[in-house]
């Protein structure tokens, strides 16, 4: 490696809103704050919520089930 090309590899910490912290290694200088880490994540916790699709659809149809009935009229 050439000298004095590579940026400074430093030690920070890393600090979650759910009060988690940990040191990694960075480029940065300063302390790096996040609003998720895997502590609170839900996918790691396994507390994931079920997305309403059902729900979706349905605002979707009553949304654009009108054009589509307008349509049909046009046609005939």
């Amino acid at each position: 490696m050439r000298a004095d090309i590579h940026p400074s590899y430093n030690e920070i910490k890393v600090t979650c809103s759910c009060g988690n912290a940990f040191t990694t290694g960075s480029t940065r200088t300063k302390d790096l704050h996040i609003e998720i880490c895997s502590q609170c994540h839900p996918f790691y916790t396994g507390q994931q919520k079920i997305i309403d699709t059902a729900g979706r659809v349905d605002r979707f149809k009553q949304k654009y089930g009108k054009r589509k009935a307008k349509q049909d009229e046009t046609k005939e």
